[in-house]
């Protein structure tokens, strides 16, 4: 039995947006929502705890894994 065939990830997180301070993401078994980096450091061990966030396997990337886009208190 292959279990690798059709896996859908834990985490999908859509491509970087340069107009924005958040990343689009879906944890599975929810929607889409915006979150920034610290959100979804907390919101990834509060759903999967235990899961390895660097694993393509279970976090997939649309672009840039890792970056988050530059923002700084008070920009709209």
């Amino acid at each position: 039995m292959n279990t690798h065939s059709s896996h859908e990830p834990l985490i999908e997180v859509a491509a970087l947006g340069s107009d924005s301070r958040y990343r689009l993401v879906r944890f599975k078994g929810h929607g889409w929502e915006p979150v920034d980096q610290q959100e979804f450091r907390a919101e990834a061990a509060r759903l999967f705890p235990g899961a390895d966030l660097e694993d393509p396997e279970q976090v997939a990337w649309q672009d840039h894994p890792w970056e988050w886009p530059s923002w700084h208190p008070g920009e709209a």
